[in-house]
């Protein structure tokens, strides 16, 4: 793909597709016959080349991966140099270089993704997130910051079912909040099962399902470039109690999101505050 743009946005867009093209590749070598192995080297494959990269062409910013050495550890003084770095640098990137390692090695599956996103202690927002794109590779598509989407049309669903709208909201295959089913009952909504988080906000983002609600425990790195893309599309995205999300915590759990079109926020919120507690 020869040499990256330099403006951050474009940057992390090739930075996705060209890990994208790399899991592709390897899908292909290796078939799905042992899907263990080929979610280890997919998890590598695409962890590696990323880090490459930024190492390359972004040498002095920070960076928080998924599969850095207890990047899931809160900060303590104990902790690794890398951790500290990031809670002081000014510009730190955060990565998930393969989102839905499950449907990756799955053959037919598309429902997974490339997370890139980059934080910024200038940015005017209160997620910090300046820029991001999300791969899917499998979709042949990578939806970025640069070129942000427009804002999502309604479902056909929804649009065709008169006053009382059908809301169609992205669920996790494997680990649905409990409290998922009440609430969709309560808002009229019906549940669509897909993969990864990535996969599910990007439905949101190009429209394809109404909102995303998820409340089973989640890392900055699951959410922050689909986050990224959401709110430069226009979406509504925050914590399930409607605070802000934020990026570049000491403590990289992030464990609860809503994303939605805007003109539901408020009643998914107040469903929430029913149901989640």
């Amino acid at each position: 793909m020869g040499s990256p743009p330099m403006i951050d946005g474009a940057f992390a867009r090739w930075l996705a597709a060209r890990a994208g093209q790399a899991l592709m590749n390897l899908r292909a070598e290796m078939g799905f016959a042992d899907p263990g192995a080929l979610k280890s080297a997919g998890d590598k494959v695409s962890h590696d080349l990323i880090r490459t990269e930024l190492a390359r062409w972004r040498p002095a910013d920070a960076v928080l991966s998924e599969e850095d050495e207890g990047s899931r550890l809160a900060w303590t003084a104990e902790v690794s140099s890398d951790v500290v770095s990031r809670l002081t640098a000014d510009r730190v990137w955060i990565i998930d270089p393969l989102d839905g390692t499950r449907e990756f090695a799955e053959d037919g599956r598309s429902d997974w993704a490339v997370h890139v996103a980059l934080w910024a202690r200038s940015a005017p927002t209160p997620h910090g997130l300046v820029a991001g794109a999300v791969g899917l590779p499998a979709q042949h598509r990578v939806l970025g910051t640069d070129y942000p989407p427009a804002y999502p049309p309604m479902t056909l669903e929804a649009a065709t079912s008169g006053g009382a709208r059908t809301i169609r909201l992205a669920a996790s295959r494997s680990r649905p909040p409990v409290f998922l089913t009440d609430l969709a009952a309560d808002v009229g909504a019906h549940l669509v099962p897909m993969g990864s988080a990535g996969a599910k906000i990007a439905a949101v983002v190009t429209g394809e399902v109404d909102a995303y609600i998820h409340a089973g425990g989640q890392y900055e790195w699951d959410s922050a470039a689909p986050v990224a893309v959401a709110t430069a599309t226009g979406l509504h995205a925050s914590r399930i109690d409607g605070s802000a999300l934020k990026y570049n915590e000491a403590d990289p759990r992030l464990p609860d999101l809503l994303v939605c079109r805007k003109d539901l926020a408020s009643r998914l919120l107040a469903a929430l505050q029913r149901h989640s507690g």
